[in-house]
């Protein structure tokens, strides 16, 4: 016990004589001295030292903007964090689930390992000195994350293993975020948070049809080196068609959820001309959804606009007031003048493969007023027809409104609905529930009155344009019986 005593006095003694020693040294020895010993004692130091430290900074460059590799290495490290660090830092991500995150404090440390190679992160901040503002202390924190590894390592860590780990960071950062839902106010997006509940297993389809988009939309976001390779932009056009009713927006929200995507709802009738129509491409982002709903209604893009309209003006345009003729001009100045040509480039021009990994969808309930030109394959790439109901889609809806699977009265609506035409849209809404628990008979023998008054209507409508058909080729009204099962 008294050598232990002895040796720690010793040794107090001993660094007390180095502590002077050195204040000594850097009193009045010349500063070149100085650095001269400090930079060859570090690289002393560095020799024998057989690891390599990397330093990743929170803020980066003079504009002050937090770093994409620190952003990138505190998602990937917060796996790691949570099973080993005993400090954490906790916080809400305010996405679609509010998921909290963990992450390890500050002057902690975990370890990595990779291609059996193990290696550690740690984590620390520095502080600068205090400045009063507005009576208030503020204190200056910038955090890092340092990795160290042996030398022999170099090569792996600092290729392979930072590549690996920045695109798992950024990949974890795109499944926490917050989806948008963003549309255009003429050159400028405004969004709000994007909620919309719809998902391929609630959608009214057949499932072979669900399973096949479903197989292509995955194919297409895996496919980025792919598209790298055969020297085409990361994008994939679908036109949606069919008549209203169908299920097309809920469609488009169902491949948005499926992706994990954002959704931009380009609305054409309020962008000026082709350069602000450029100007929104540029502004969104990768990983995102760009629609256009109803592109038959939104402008003529074939460059006869208002053509009839205007011969008609033309030929009384001297009864016209320069009141009228200035509301007409200034009408026109308000208009969109997007042409066919720019929307072509839009899609599948040179300004189309800015960033990546982008589906644009069209819609329309009239697919043959659109131009061949804008639906071709290349631009609109796949085809996706959405018609009426069918009985497997009504078998989905059943599911989804009265939580059943079959019933008695399921072969009365399948014979039914092979004879009529009702939308998905009209199916629901006869299935939606009137009270909960829901009656489950009410609502399908609902169902089935509405198919037999749709039913008939169509009988009659049968009857009403044979009749008129044969007034046509005869100049005689025409009277037709049709046989009524």
């Amino acid at each position: 016990m008294e050598a232990a005593k002895d040796w720690f006095a010793h040794m107090g003694s001993v660094l007390a004589s180095m502590m002077f020693v050195w204040a000594m040294f850097g009193q009045y020895f010349p500063c070149e001295l100085r650095k001269y010993f400090e930079k060859h004692s570090k690289r002393l130091v560095v020799f024998f030292y057989p690891y390599i430290q990397v330093t990743f900074h929170e803020f980066t460059g003079d504009r002050f903007m937090r770093s994409d590799a620190f952003l990138a290495i505190e998602n990937y490290l917060s796996s790691k964090s949570s099973t080993q660090a005993k400090r954490l830092k906790a916080d809400i991500v305010k996405n679609n689930n509010q998921s909290l995150v963990l992450s390890m404090d500050d002057y902690e440390e975990v370890s990595d390992e990779f291609q059996g190679v193990r290696l550690w992160w740690s984590s620390g901040k520095n502080v600068t000195k205090s400045q009063v503002v507005s009576f208030y202390s503020v204190t200056d924190e910038k955090r890092y994350y340092k990795l160290t590894f042996h030398k022999r390592y170099r090569e792996l860590i600092l290729g392979p293993y930072l590549v690996n780990v920045l695109k798992e960071g950024t990949a974890i950062k795109v499944r926490n975020r917050m989806r948008k839902l963003y549309t255009n106010n003429c050159s400028r997006w405004s969004h709000v948070t994007f909620q919309h509940p719809a998902t391929f297993q609630t959608l009214a389809m057949e499932a072979e049809k669900k399973q096949e988009i479903m197989e292509d939309l995955i194919t297409f976001s895996k496919a980025e080196d792919f598209y790298a390779r055969i020297g085409r932009a990361w994008k994939r056009g679908y036109l949606l068609y069919g008549p209203p009713g169908t299920g097309k927006s809920t469609m488009i929200a169902a491949m948005a959820n499926l992706l994990g995507y954002d959704l931009y709802d380009l609305e054409l009738t309020s962008v000026k001309d082709n350069t602000e129509l450029r100007r929104l491409l540029i502004e969104t982002t990768s990983k995102s959804v760009i629609v256009i709903e109803d592109i038959d209604c939104s402008l003529d893009l074939t460059g006869q606009r208002r053509k009839k309209k205007e011969k008609e003006e033309e030929g009384n345009s001297t009864e016209k007031d320069p009141r009228q003729k200035l509301e007409k001009e200034e009408r026109e100045t308000r208009s969109s003048q997007v042409t066919l040509s720019g929307l072509l480039n839009f899609i599948d021009g040179i300004w189309s493969a800015c960033g990546g990994e982008r589906l644009i969808v069209f819609t329309t309930n009239h697919i043959e007023k659109l131009d061949p030109a804008l639906i071709r394959k290349g631009r609109m790439d796949k085809h996706i027809e959405l018609s009426y109901c069918s009985f497997e889609a009504f078998k989905v809806l059943a599911k989804n409104y009265l939580s059943i699977d079959s019933h008695d009265l399921f072969a009365t609506v399948s014979e039914l609905l092979r004879e009529t035409k009702l939308t998905p849209a009209d199916v629901a809404e006869h299935l939606m529930p009137k009270k909960f628990p829901p009656d489950v008979e009410f609502s399908l023998r609902g169902l089935i009155q509405a198919l037999e008054v749709a039913k008939e209507e169509a009988k009659l409508k049968a009857v009403k344009e044979a009749e008129e058909k044969e007034e046509e080729l005869t100049g005689e009204p025409g009277f037709v019986t049709l046989e009524v099962k």
